[in-house]
């Protein structure tokens, strides 16, 4: 199925071709619009979105220059608006796959955006940065996906990358959001630098919420009919203002810590910052 490139946005650049082909990725778009009510508030987007601000900031004062940026699997553009703040002088780029992502993109930011698929990359320049931000875990050919992430950086580029944690924790919410799997710090280690990074800093985050998480998915799933997984994910999408409030303060302090480049010993997800040898 082919599909043309469409880019909007104050930062709009030609970055190549204007046609590609792709195949469906394992991403239910139906989320979207769930997402886009509640990303602003709930905590667990607001921490990542600080975390990401943080280090995005400190590997543009590592780059020299830093005039591209990419972000694969932007959806709603809730982390474009980050990026950008974050590299103000930067031409940033968001590409989704799916249109009901762009579509909410388009109106939350000013990037140029482009409807694409990683495993067929349109772009004709490379960039200085490229995020991914729980994408590869949709992606069943992970291996061959970092691979295109590295030939997409210009050499001494930097990829910042977050991912699920711990396969233990698998649950019917990642059946729902349709991951392929969930990762330990070794492994992501192992394929970062088979794909040819260098991992500069690797750490799990969203310590604080460890036991909540397996505690509430565990005991949640059982005994739960295969068509009531996705009514127990958008679930966890709720907002409950208390409890909400205080986890955001809690994971404030802690993106501040992880920001300054000091890894925790446990979480639900992984970030990496891995360099493309120069």
């Amino acid at each position: 199925m082919s599909k043309t490139i469409q880019l909007s946005g104050k930062n709009a650049a030609n970055p190549g071709p204007s046609e590609l082909t792709f195949g469906t990725g394992g991403y239910d778009p139906a989320f979207f619009d769930q997402l886009a009510r509640i990303e602003d508030r709930h905590f667990w987007f607001r921490a990542r979105n600080e975390l990401i601000f943080e280090l995005s900031r400190r590997i543009l004062l590592s780059l020299k220059p830093c005039d591209r940026v990419l972000e694969v699997g932007c959806g709603t553009g809730n982390v474009l608006r980050v990026l950008e703040r974050a590299c103000p002088n930067s031409t940033v780029v968001g590409m989704e796959l799916w249109l009901e992502g762009l579509r909410y993109a388009r109106s939350r930011s000013g990037a140029a955006l482009v409807q694409g698929d990683i495993r067929n990359l349109p772009f004709g320049r490379r960039f200085d940065l490229v995020g991914m931000f729980d994408v590869l875990e949709h992606i069943s050919e992970d291996q061959e996906t970092l691979r295109l992430v590295h030939e997409s950086l210009r050499p001494g580029g930097k990829l910042l990358l977050t991912v699920p944690a711990h396969q233990f924790l698998w649950s019917y919410f990642d059946d729902a959001a349709g991951h392929c799997r969930r990762y330990s710090s070794e492994g992501i280690r192992r394929k970062l630098e088979k794909a040819g990074f260098e991992v500069e800093f690797l750490t799990e985050f969203m310590a604080c919420i460890f036991p909540l998480v397996w505690g509430y998915r565990k005991l949640s799933g059982l005994g739960k009919k295969p068509n009531s997984i996705r009514q127990l994910a958008s679930e966890e999408f709720r907002l409950l203002p208390v409890v909400n409030g205080l986890l955001v303060g809690m994971l404030s302090l802690e993106a501040k810590w992880v920001s300054r480049g000091r890894a925790l010993p446990i979480g639900t997800s992984l970030l990496a910052v891995a360099r493309k040898a120069a």
